[in-house]
């Protein structure tokens, strides 16, 4: 692995963490009752992936043109798995990360709504103060949360399924569109312009059938009417799932490329 290839398994990373860790902030704003500004704080990260996400576009389309360009990209394959396996790795690191962040992103709604100052809410989490308390938030899943799947979901199995595929989408997006460009160069700007679609498609599957589903259950934790314990059974299942579909995101690596590559030959 070279160390471009490294950067952008480092900036994959870093998008697919971040993503998983929006259930740790949605279990923080259940916590403080304060979903609103648990959600704005969690935006500041979004900021961040979405920086890492246009660095990663350019550099990952680069390395594709060079090796067009000198006839050698034998190993593009190979670096698209590495790439697919920084997002099952952030996948996992995020699920196992989600009761430290919660205590963290806990700490931080209540820190904010008493001073209401986000570049002071920074400087403090730098500070030794919390420098300490996000070193004693460190803790790995209760091992009673893994048991109590086995008692109830949680979360409907539809949307389970529904989530792993709008993941595997997801992950499989771009990565597909670009390999489509390089299997099939004379069409390589139609191919990568076909991952709009798939991201399209995967974006209705989450704010049309889990993300509302999911709103609601915030909710009804909220009112009295679903407990936190079959709240965070869910979220144990959405993060199952978010790695399941990394992980058949490398199976769909190569029959999504080929589809996409006939597709802008196509059209």
């Amino acid at each position: 692995m070279d160390a471009q290839l490294a950067l952008l398994c480092a900036l994959t990373f870093v998008i697919h963490l971040i993503g998983a860790l929006a259930y740790a902030a949605r279990i923080a704003g259940v916590r403080t009752r304060r979903i609103a500004v648990s959600f704005a704080l969690f935006n500041v990260l979004i900021l961040i992936s979405r920086a890492s996400n246009s660095f990663q576009g350019p550099f990952l389309g680069k390395r594709i043109e060079l090796s067009l360009a000198q006839g050698a990209g034998g190993h593009l394959l190979g670096d698209f798995r590495w790439l697919l396996m920084s997002a099952t790795v952030a996948a996992v690191a995020g699920a196992l990360s989600v009761p430290t962040f919660q205590r963290i992103f806990s700490r931080a709604v209540q820190h904010f709504q008493v001073h209401r100052s986000l570049p002071k809410l920074l400087l403090h989490g730098f500070a030794r103060g919390g420098l300490s308390y996000i070193r004693d938030s460190v803790t790995v899943p209760s091992v009673s949360h893994l048991t109590g799947l086995r008692r109830e979901v949680g979360v409907p199995v539809s949307v389970i399924l529904l989530n792993i595929g709008a993941q595997t989408l997801l992950t499989v997006g771009v990565f597909a569109a670009l390999y489509a460009g390089y299997l099939d160069p004379r069409f390589r700007v139609t191919a990568v312009s076909l991952s709009s679609v798939i991201n399209g498609v995967a974006t209705i599957l989450l704010f049309v059938f889990i993300d509302p589903h999911l709103s609601v259950m915030t909710d009804d934790v909220m009112d009295g009417r679903t407990s936190e314990a079959s709240f965070r059974r869910a979220v144990v299942w959405l993060s199952a799932s978010r790695v399941a579909g990394t992980l058949l995101a490398q199976i769909m690596l190569l029959p999504a490329a080929a589809a996409i590559a006939v597709i802008a030959r196509s059209i």
